[in-house]
Parts: C-alpha cells; sequence; structure tokens
C-alpha cells in the first residue's frame, strides 16, 4: 500500500487488494502483479494456490521481532519448498520491515540462513512508514525473475556454476572470430554492440583490461582480454549483484533460464512447400568459409582430427560420425577436405534441414551475421514443376538415386565419384549410402548427391523414387544382375518424366551374357534410354567422374528427359566447334599476315608474279 499511495496508510487492513503495476513504471520495463497473503482472511489451500502460480515470493518478518525472524526457517521456507519442484524453485526474497523502530540491521542474523537456502535471491531492509527501500523491494523482486543468481553462481563456493562456464566459454569462442584464444578490441567492439547495441569507448575498454590484469595474471595476454578473463569478468558482475548483464548476453546467444539454448533459437520456423528443396545462399556459404578459415591452422585446406574437433566446440555433442569421411571428399590422409567439408553442410541442409538450422544455431550464425535466426542461410527452391514448365532450373543441389542388385557395384560407384578406387577398404560400420559432392555443368559448378538405395524393388518408397535422375547399376560379370535394374524401371521409371541412366558396372572384367531377355543395349533401345555407360573404379589412378558429370547434367537439364544426354553430347561438341574455328581463324590470319609481307617485298623487289606462281 505504500509503494501505491507512496504514503503510509493511517488504517491498514488485514489484507491488500491485488494490485498490477504497469510495465512503463517499471525499470525492467515488465508488468508485476503483487498478491498480498492474510493468515487471518485466508485459508491453508489459498495459500498453496498462490505460491504455485507465482514467479517469486517475498517472506516479510520485522526487524524487532525474533520470532518472526524464526518463522521464516521453521515454517515459510519449508512450507513453500513442499509446495514446488525441486529443480525449478521459486526465487524467494527475505524482507526485513519496520527497520524504523530499531537502530541495528537484522543482516548477521540473516546472512547464515541467505547462505543455507539457495534459492533466496537477496535480502532488503525497508521501512512501509517512512518509505524507505520500498520501491527497491520490488526491483529486487522482478529482477530474481528476469536475471536470477540461482543458475548462475553458487554462494557457498563463491564461483559461477559449470553450466554457467560452459555457456560463456561457448559464447567466447563464437566471438573469438580469429580463433587465437584472446579478444581483441575490435572482437570485444563486435560482442559489445552485438549484446548491449553500443560499442566501447577506447577508454572503458582500457578500463575493463585494467580491472582484469590487477585480478588476474593470464587475464589479459596480447593487450586482448583471455578466456579466463572473459569468465572473471562475469564473476565480478555476478558478485556486485550486475546478474543482468550476464543475463543480458546469455539471452542474446540463445540461452533460457536453465542455461540450455532455447527451442526457438536451435529451430526456428522455416515452412517448406511440397516439391522443393533446400539449399544454402551465399551468405552461408561465406559464413561457412570463414568458420572453415578459422580452424584451419594449419592451411592446408584440411580439417585434422583436431581440428575438428576444435570446431565443434561449441556443439554439446559431435555431429559428424565416421561415416562422413565416406560420404564427402578428403585428403590422403583422410581428412575433410574444404570441398567436402561445404559438401557435407550442402548434405545436410538438401536432406534434414532443421538439423542444419541446429548446427549453424551452435556456431552462432544469426549472431554473426546479425541476423534474425538462421532461416537467413537457407533458400526454398522454387517447385520443380514449375522449373519443368519455364524450361529453367535456379537450383544448385541435385539428386541421383543409385538403385542396382547386390554386388553390382553401387558402393564403388559412389565412392568413385570421390576420387576413390578399390585400393581403398571401407570398415562396415563406417559405410555411407550417401556421397557429395561438385561436378561443372555448362561452366557452372553443381553439387550432386548421389544416394544408394537398398535393393528391395518391391518396398521402394517415395523418398527412395523422388530425385532428379536415377541412375541402374548392374554387374557386367553377372549374367544375373541386369534383370533388377529391367524390373525397377518397368515397375516404377516407364512412365515417369525421372530420366534415367543404365550403368555397365565393372567393365575391366569379362562381360557375360544377361539372362533377361533382352539384352541390356536392346532394352535401352526399346524403352528409348542411352546405351549402358561403361564404369570400372578398379583402376590404378582416380576413377573417371565423366558418368557424374552427365548425370547432373541430365538432373540440371528440365526438358524431355531423353534429350538432357543429348544436351550435354551437343554443348561439348558445340564448345569443340568453336575452339577449331578459333584456331583455325588464327591460323587463317597468321597466313594472310605472312602473305602480306611478301607481297609488300615482292613489289620492292619486282617480283610479283613470281610470288603469286609460288603461292
Amino acid at each position: 500500500m505504500s509503494l501505491v499511495s507512496e504514503e503510509f496508510p493511517d488504517e491498514v487492513p488485514l489484507r491488500a487488494e491485488e494490485i498490477t503495476i504497469p510495465a512503463d513504471v517499471t525499470p525492467e520495463r515488465v508488468p508485476t502483479h503483487i498478491v498480498d497473503y492474510s493468515e487471518a482472511e485466508q485459508s491453508d489451500e489459498q495459500l498453496y494456490q498462490e505460491i504455485s502460480k507465482a514467479n517469486v515470493i517475498c517472506i516479510v518478518y520485522s526487524v524487532n521481532n525474533k520470532k518472526s525472524i524464526e518463522k521464516v526457517t521453521s515454517h515459510w521456507i519449508p512450507l513453500i519448498n513442499e509446495r514446488t519442484d525441486k529443480d525449478s524453485r521459486v526465487p524467494l526474497i527475505l524482507v526485513g520491515n519496520k527497520s524504523d523502530l530499531v537502530e541495528h540491521s537484522s543482516m548477521e542474523t540473516i546472512l547464515p540462513i541467505m547462505n543455507q537456502y539457495s534459492e533466496i535471491e537477496t535480502c532488503v531492509e525497508c521501512s512501509a512508514k517512512n518509505l524507505k527501500n520500498i520501491s527497491e523491494l520490488f526491483y529486487y523482486a522482478q529482477k530474481a525473475v528476469l536475471h536470477p543468481t540461482g543458475p548462475l553462481y553458487s554462494p557457498e563456493d563463491k564461483e559461477m556454476k559449470p553450466s554457467c562456464i560452459k555457456a560463456l566459454t561457448r559464447i567466447f569462442k563464437i566471438s573469438d572470430l580469429d580463433n587465437d584464444g584472446i579478444l581483441n578490441d575490435n572482437e570485444l567492439n563486435f560482442f559489445q554492440r552485438t549484446c548491449f547495441n553500443i560499442p566501447l569507448a577506447p577508454q572503458a575498454l582500457e578500463d575493463v583490461k585494467n580491472v582484469v590484469r590487477k585480478n588476474m595474471s593470464d587475464g589479459v595476454k596480447d593487450n586482448g582480454l583471455t578466456l579466463k578473463g572473459f569468465l572473471f569478468l562475469h564473476t565480478l558482475f555476478i558478485q556486485r549483484g550486475r546478474h543482468e548483464t550476464t543475463w543480458t548476453v546469455l539471452r542474446r546467444f540463445g540461452y533460457d533460464d536453465d542455461l540450455e539454448l532455447t527451442q526457438e533459437y536451435l529451430f526456428p520456423l522455416l515452412k517448406i512447400p511440397p516439391d522443393c528443396t533446400t539449399e544454402l545462399n551465399h551468405n552461408a556459404y561465406l559464413f561457412l568459409q570463414s568458420v572453415f578459415d578459422k580452424h584451419d591452422k594449419d592451411r592446408d585446406c584440411a580439417l585434422s582430427p583436431d581440428e575438428l574437433k576444435d570446431l565443434f566446440k561449441v556443439f554439446p555433442y559431435m555431429p559428424w560420425g565416421p561415416d562422413v569421411n565416406n560420404t564427402v571428399c578428403t585428403n590422403e590422409q583422410g581428412w575433410i577436405t574444404y570441398q567436402g567439408y561445404l559438401s557435407q553442410w550442402t548434405l545436410t541442409t538438401y536432406l534434414d534441414v532443421q538439423r542444419c538450422l541446429e548446427y549453424l544455431g551452435y556456431l552462432g550464425y544469426s549472431i554473426i551475421q546479425e541476423q534474425e535466426s538462421q532461416t537467413a542461410a537457407v533458400t526454398i527452391t522454387r517447385n520443380k514443376r514449375i522449373d519443368l514448365q519455364k524450361k529453367q532450373t535456379q537450383r544448385s543441389v541435385f539428386r541421383c538415386n543409385v538403385l542396382g542388385a547386390r554386388g553390382s557395384g553401387k558402393s564403388g560407384f559412389l565412392q568413385a565419384f570421390l576420387g576413390r578406387n578399390l585400393a581403398k577398404r571401407i570398415r562396415e560400420d563406417h559405410m555411407s549410402y550417401y556421397a557429395m559432392s561438385t561436378t561443372y555443368v555448362y561452366g557452372q559448378e553443381k553439387y550432386l548427391l548421389l544416394h544408394e538405395v537398398l535393393p528391395d524393388f518391391e518396398f521402394l518408397s517415395e523418398a527412395d523414387l523422388a530425385c532428379d535422375v536415377v541412375c541402374l547399376v548392374y554387374d557386367i560379370s553377372n549374367p544375373r544382375s541386369f534383370e533388377y535394374c529391367a524390373k525397377v524401371y518397368k515397375k516404377h521409371f516407364l512412365d515417369s518424366k525421372t530420366p534415367c541412366v543404365i550403368i555397365a558396372a565393372k567393365s575391366d572384367l569379362h562381360e557375360a551374357r544377361q539372362y533377361y531377355s533382352l539384352s541390356p543395349l536392346d532394352f535401352c533401345r526399346k524403352h528409348k534410354l542411352h546405351p549402358p555407360q561403361m564404369f570400372t573404379c578398379n583402376t590404378d589412378e582416380a576413377p573417371s567422374k565423366d558418368i557424374c558429370t552427365k548425370l547432373t547434367t541430365m538432373g540440371v537439364c528440365v526438358k524431355a528427359p531423353a534429350t538432357c544426354l543429348d544436351r550435354f553430347i551437343q554443348y561439348r561438341v558445340v564448345v569443340g566447334r568453336y575452339l577449331a574455328f578459333f584456331f583455325f581463324y588464327i591460323g587463317i590470319s597468321r597466313y594472310v599476315f605472312l602473305v602480306g609481307r611478301c607481297v609488300r617485298g615482292a613489289h620492292s623487289a619486282h617480283i610479283l608474279p613470281l610470288v603469286r606462281c609460288r603461292h
């Protein structure tokens, strides 16, 4: 009542009416609903209901009454704890009222109680009669809800809790843009602007570093803030009651009150219409490139196991398993190359965009790029039917499903796309049913995704059939291998608009006569398919990628499927003709130049007829 009327009432009722303080008159800009309790007027059941609904509870005692102080621990705190969940205790504020009646403080008695119960946020001594600390009391109550101490700091140990240290360590690594273990002035200013919308003045930066230097010998290095210095600074904020500073930082980087990244931060809403795919846009690739460069410390354009581990330290788990090394390109040591790294991100975006958004959230994409969410990194392609209507596509990722009987050479075909021959043996638990890399079509870089489909044509799912191009693989040395390809084609792709290519694998072996009614070549002629493409990965050098380039070309082509490969061939022929014409033109020009020189010389020597005769 003193808070609302700003004066002490002459007559104090047993219970004050419920009131709501509007947001615009509170420092934290949040509406605050205050509920009074009277033991004389209300039942225990009503008290329990109010406790279950409360965000913060103020336990009021009289500083001149020892019994009321004792009742805080003997009655009120146990009662509240019984009615609240142990894992989500409501913060408590101890309020020592009637401070105008005594000259001494009750804090010596209260401090042991505060140390005993971690849910007690603070203690405020006030006087309703002379309005001392009344508005401050409710400010601390708001602060206890919005910026609780419990998740951040342990008063008993006088240090930050492990979960808080873990969250701030991730924030430090994200803010350390060059990954040198130090926040320099530019990085500190970027961090300050990101969290508080204002940069620090040069003198303010020096003051901050000087405070750390005085308290920690290794808190500042090369005139930059180390991780230890960064953590010390936040410990100092908390100890001085400036929890809101640390909470502002934590919430800006996506953390909730339990110091877990929120679902809204990790999984922002992204609606994908049917028959549309998801790809990373140019800005996303630039960001991922900066992350790669940041962790490729030896500048060998590949990520060693230690470098990859360091990159994923901002994740709560290791997102890539050992199968990744058999999904994308690696160097001779088996380390993921720059191209392989981008391919894996492209693959994740295409197959599971929600997981890609989660991964980008861990890396701090929306914060570093100053975007509202990770969805800004994703482009949703238009419906494929529209591409067919307009006879052009803007997509850069194309999917090829690879089907064939067991042992036909599908896995070898996938690995050949990554530049590997039969010399490399793969452990069964490291196998991958995907291969992703880049090809060039009409001079443009495109991503081709090869997906090995398990050989059971009776139960092929929609996902097994949904693709841009189909690759049917058979083993030329196995007389029963082609029959599977023929049956799959006739059952699922005979009337489909999806272009198909038949691969004659293991072409280095003796070709056996297939038991199917038609030979592979006659089957292709009958169904107006291109002749079987010969392929082997049993080579000393890296296998040829020509077939994969043809597959990508057929996926890019949005005209009639039967003409796609012809377009690719025509493209190469036209380019060849232009080159031939170019060199022919150069030759003629050179010839005319030489003739001109001879003619000019002949005029001077009066032997023009002789020159004409010779030429």
